[in-house]
């Protein structure tokens, strides 16, 4: 008997010894205020893509099934970032050079779609897909809807450029670092506001 006991102290003994490394722990309890500070899913693509459209609160009536006005458009684009450099301009170092045509985003080309039959800046454009471009100058844009839509960037051919709407520039005294553009209601319509850094233009749809 007194062996037995000995035997099972000794035991107890070894393993109150065990090196601490070895032990093994099934229960792992995480703080329930735990932040992940940084996102591991974000990707790499630093001008993530965007839709709006109009009516601007389309997708939440949508949702709840209260959408009493129809979609008239929405347009599908890029948001770049200025992130410290000159965007619009005649250096090399500009983003957007002026009178050379832009995608008005980044990464595929801006697509512009219209439920309906619309005017835009007073010409008429029917209910369909096109791709959205524009030439930038420091007083003006000229805004081209293209009907070739399966290309990457913009390596547009002119042929098919269908309307061409020019729109004034107008300066913004707080600058914007993103590119964005949003549909905001208007008379008769809505407006399609393009702004970036502190350039800010307004093409006006009409329907």
């Amino acid at each position: 008997m007194k062996l037995l006991w000995i035997s099972l102290f000794s035991v107890c003994l070894l393993a109150s010894c065990r090196p601490k490394d070895t032990v093994r722990s099934t229960n792992i309890v995480v703080p329930s205020n735990t932040i992940q500070d940084k996102n591991p899913y974000v990707t790499l693509d630093q001008s993530p893509l965007d839709v709006s459209y109009f009516p601007p609160n389309y997708p939440m009536q949508r949702m709840k099934q209260q959408d009493t006005f129809p979609l008239i458009a929405r347009v599908i684009y890029s948001r770049p970032h200025k992130k410290g450099r000159t965007v619009f301009g005649s250096s090399a170092q500009s983003i957007c050079k002026y009178g050379i045509p832009w995608r008005l985003g980044a990464n595929e080309a801006t697509e512009i779609e219209f439920f309906r039959d619309v005017q835009v800046a007073g010409k008429s454009i029917s209910r369909g897909r096109y791709v959205m471009y524009c030439i930038p100058y420091p007083d003006k844009w000229l805004i081209k809807f293209n009907s070739n839509l399966f290309t990457w960037g913009l390596h547009i051919d002119p042929s098919t450029n269908l309307v061409t709407a020019e729109v004034p520039v107008q300066e913004q005294t707080i600058p914007i670092e993103d590119f964005t553009m949003v549909f905001l209601p208007a008379d008769h319509g809505a407006q399609l506001v393009m702004a970036w850094d502190n350039v800010k233009t307004i093409l006006p749809i009409t329907f």
